[in-house]
């Protein structure tokens, strides 16, 4: 299959943005024959100065000749790959075309008018660009012929927003000099810039990167509909929508959310097309399900055993608001993830910032182009993620009357009994997974680590962990010694206690593991409704490895004489002796310390993870 690049294209009103957009098409040959002809002569029998811009206009309606435009997207090809263009002319085009188009855009193209130089909107585009986390950025200084073709305007230009994107922290791959009135600097090398020895505009097209389809993150189908056959025999009930991350084979067993309804794919459907072997990210899907349960639009179908989504009525947000009238606390909207649907209200605005200047103010409404960060209230649980780890479940818009008026995305899961006005806030140093993934060549990783004290698990965890780190792996140890010293300090050993010291380490360790970082988690961890509560809080990303050694072996051991201690009574609800032990009924990894020596676990737990870590 060729390769298909989504890029969206912003800039403030007036900058030249589908001048630039029809130069590209006309310069790369993707105009149906006679088209730019046709227009040029119109223009003449009209005394109309020709502009390419036209080009757009008159090809909304010609979608039969060669070439597909709507009022936001155009096709064409370099000898490359494919392009779907999105041109976004305003903050509301751009906003619905984020939720149906760009939120799949892997790259962008920011138009700037050399003559006007940065403008409050140019910023406020960066900004909206970072919050949806395209990072592969072109910056086109356009109209470079109204001044002269002055490379000391364009090195102006390009240290001013440099700037300001290095705040927000986007690094733009290239700033190219243009005019898509004269073509300088689209598809050929300008004559009149030989200061300039960077890519054309379509030459850095195609230096941008294709980002892979989420495949390897959790099963996410939000329910675009149910579909029944009454004609013919037929009984089916096909479960239809698009597959936003992972892969779904028949006979997977799925979990709808938020009813936690469960059932097992029976089929996978394709309308007049062979039946694949599996739907991933990307493809529309529908399956049929063993047991018919009710189901409805806007659930999100998960696979069980998978990272679940959030479920809750309350979240922390990153929104921008672009309604006739301002965003306010009395006043109910409706809110739309997914394929979800539900009346909201503004419980709290915690800033107001100026997307321009990155300024921010405090007040309890949001107006027309600001951006906010805001606590929203659902009229009833819907299911979605956070920002940073699935775009499209994390990612909402927001109607006010019938039309779309604001959107952004989702930085936290707030409990409804939990929040309690914590100084918590959301900042962009936070990349998504797949971006770290890709600059770090590697992957976050959780190994927990459960066995009796003395039976061996940190001295192993600490010799896999030195391995790795020699192999250019970051990795960590959270002893549980250390934690007990330090976060958990104000825990005993009840069994509450003990859940809870289990709850905090997970916490940490998921959010080491986030940061790319292979976190082995040493706990005794003696209860195994515990250690799978771990589990499920973690995902798809966690190994666990029980490390064997009986009561008798770890007595013997005793390297930090605990059990001399509990025999004597000094130490109360010690496990193993006064305090029950439950073995792992299905660990992913056995290390018995009794019949290996240290370094043939180690060997064992560095092949796991590896295998692990190139899995993902």
């Amino acid at each position: 299959m060729e390769e298909l690049l989504n890029i969206v294209t912003v800039g403030h009103v007036d900058h030249g943005k589908s001048t630039v957009i029809g130069r590209m098409l006309a310069d790369a040959g993707a105009l149906p024959e006679g088209k730019l002809e046709a227009i040029q002569e119109n223009c003449r029998r009209n005394s109309k100065p020709f502009e390419y811009a036209f080009l757009l206009d008159a090809l909304k309606n010609e979608q039969a000749q060669g070439i597909t435009i709507d009022t936001a997207r155009c096709f064409f090809q370099t000898e490359k790959r494919q392009y779907i263009i999105i041109d976004a002319p305003g903050h509301i085009e751009f906003l619905k075309n984020m939720v149906t188009g760009a939120s799949r855009a892997e790259a962008a193209l920011l138009v700037i008018d050399a003559s006007r130089g940065v403008e409050e909107n140019t910023r406020r585009h960066g900004y909206f660009l970072s919050m949806l986390g395209i990072r592969q950025v072109c910056v086109l200084v356009n109209k470079m012929d109204l001044v002269g073709y002055d490379r000391s305007v364009f090195e102006d230009i390009r240290e001013e927003y440099e700037k300001f994107l290095g705040k927000i922290h986007i690094k733009p791959e290239m700033f190219i000099p243009v005019s898509g009135m004269q073509g300088d600097n689209i598809a050929i090398p300008s004559q009149h810039m030989d200061w300039y020895q960077g890519p054309t505009v379509i030459e850095q097209m195609d230096a941008f990167q294709a980002v892979p389809e989420p495949e390897h993150l959790p099963f996410r189908m939000p329910v675009q509909g149910v579909y029944k056959f009454t004609g013919s025999n037929d009984s089916r009930r096909i479960i239809a929508g698009t597959v936003e991350s992972g892969k779904i084979h028949a006979g997977d067993a799925l979990v709808f959310y938020p009813s936690g309804k469960k059932t097992k794919v029976k089929s996978l459907e394709v309308f007049n097309a062979a039946t694949p072997e599996a739907f991933s990210a990307g493809n529309a899907a529908g399956f049929t399900m063993t047991e018919e349960i009710f189901v409805k639009r806007g659930e999100i179908a998960c696979l069980q055993g998978e990272e679940a989504p959030h479920v809750g009525v309350r979240m922390r947000t990153n929104l921008f608001w672009l309604g006739k009238e301002n965003l306010k606390l009395d006043k109910t909207y409706h809110l739309k993830c997914g394929t979800a649907k539900v009346e909201m209200r503004l419980e709290k605005v915690e800033r107001v910032v100026n997307a321009s200047d990155l300024s921010c103010i405090s007040r309890q409404y949001v107006e027309k182009n600001e951006v906010a960060e805001c606590i929203l209230k659902l009229e009833r649980p819907i299911a979605f993620d956070q920002s940073g780890s699935i775009d499209a479940t994390s990612r909402f818009v927001i109607v006010d009357d019938y039309e779309i008026a604001g959107g952004g995305i989702i930085t936290e899961a707030l409990k409804d009994e939990e929040y309690d006005e914590r100084n918590i806030r959301w900042s962009f140093d936070a990349m998504t997974s797949t971006e770290r993934r890709r600059l770090l060549g590697t992957s976050g990783l959780v190994v927990w680590m459960t066995g009796l004290s003395g039976s061996g698990k940190t001295t192993i965890a600490q010799e896999v962990e030195r391995r790795l780190v020699a192999q250019g792996i970051p990795s960590y140890v959270l002893d549980g010694d250390k934690l007990r010293s330090g976060l958990n300090r104000d825990l005993g050993f009840s069994t509450e206690d003990r859940n809870e010291n289990i709850r905090r380490t997970t916490e940490v360790a998921k959010l080491f593991k986030d940061a790319g970082v292979v976190t082995f988690v040493t706990l005794i961890s003696p209860f195994e409704e515990a250690r799978q509560k771990a589990r499920a809080q973690v995902g798809s990303d966690f190994i666990e490895v029980y490390v064997k050694a009986d009561v008798d072996t770890c007595k013997q051991r005793d390297p930090k004489k605990l059990y001399e201690k509990a025999l004597r009574g000094e130490i109360k609800s010690f496990t193993g002796i006064d305090s029950p032990y439950e073995i792992p009924k299905n660990p992913d990894l056995l290390l018995d310390t009794e019949m290996w020596n240290e370094e043939e676990c180690a060997e064992a737990l560095f092949s796991a993870v590896l295998s692990k870590i190139r899995q993902g």
